[in-house]
């Protein structure tokens, strides 16, 4: 389990300190899919990198296991929205990038590039330049990549934001999918509703000025489509929707958010 525990986070803006988080609790089960939901500001990238070792608390300490977190580990892998691939490498050699730089051998590397590229349905991309691929092609390289250097954690900062809409529920799904056949402890950050409700086993509600949660909520949807559920009837799902609509209506109306 990773622990974070009273966590406060300030910056230096130049002309004072700001409370960016403010004694922040939260547990991340293994094997949970947890989903940090807020609008846009309110400390939620800040968590992550917390959690990640990007950032030391003010305040406040993050544990893996009762073992302080002091900097970036192998355990813990990022997934970003800028997939920070390098473009003059073809799919496979992305993939396998981090394994190299750890000296695992290079038929080690090509079995572990194999598998990955048969999991996320790039096998026929391998060798592919990173120009001839889509958006969500290339977010798919980027967690294979992940997946290589096998991380116990996934954290996930708005790893969809920067796609299309239809691309971006396929590859909800896609995650799911995922998740399910790795049984990875999952972070997600978003400021989507809906992404954020069919996702989640556990969601985190967070609020800003300074970056607080308000409240942690168990949901089933994402499991229910990991059980084989159509994603359309979950979505449409009147518990589904009357949980968006509080949520919009409630939890964001005071935010100035469009969600």
């Amino acid at each position: 389990m990773i622990r974070v525990e009273s966590v406060s986070v300030d910056f230096d803006t130049g002309v004072g300190r700001r409370t960016v988080l403010s004694n922040v609790d939260l547990d991340l089960r293994d094997g949970s899919f947890t989903v940090v939901l807020g609008p846009s500001g309110c400390g939620k990238t800040t968590l992550l990198n917390v959690i990640a070792g990007f950032i030391a608390p003010t305040a406040g300490k993050v544990t893996l296991d009762n073992v302080a977190v002091t900097g970036p580990g192998a355990e813990r892998g990022v997934v970003s929205q800028d997939d920070a691939l390098l473009p003059w490498q073809n799919v496979g050699q992305n993939i396998g990038f981090g394994l190299q730089l750890r000296g695992v051998p290079r038929s080690v590397v090509r079995e572990k590039v194999d598998s990955l590229l048969a999991l996320t349905g790039l096998a026929s991309y391998a060798d592919y330049p990173l120009w001839k691929i889509s958006g969500g092609m290339r977010q798919r390289v980027n967690l294979a990549r992940s997946l290589a250097v096998d991380p116990r954690y996934l954290l996930l900062d708005e790893p969809l934001g920067a796609l299309d809409a239809l691309t971006r529920q396929r590859m909800q799904e896609y995650l799911l999918q995922l998740w399910t056949r790795y049984d990875k402890g999952m972070l997600m950050i978003t400021h989507d509703i809906t992404e954020a409700l069919f996702m989640a086993t556990d969601l985190v509600l967070m609020k800003g000025d300074p970056g607080r949660i308000e409240s942690v909520r168990g949901l089933d949807f994402g499991r229910r489509f990991a059980a084989g559920e159509n994603a359309r009837a979950i979505r449409n799902d009147p518990a589904f929707v009357r949980l968006r609509d509080e949520l919009e209506t409630g939890f964001f109306a005071d935010e100035g958010e469009t969600i």
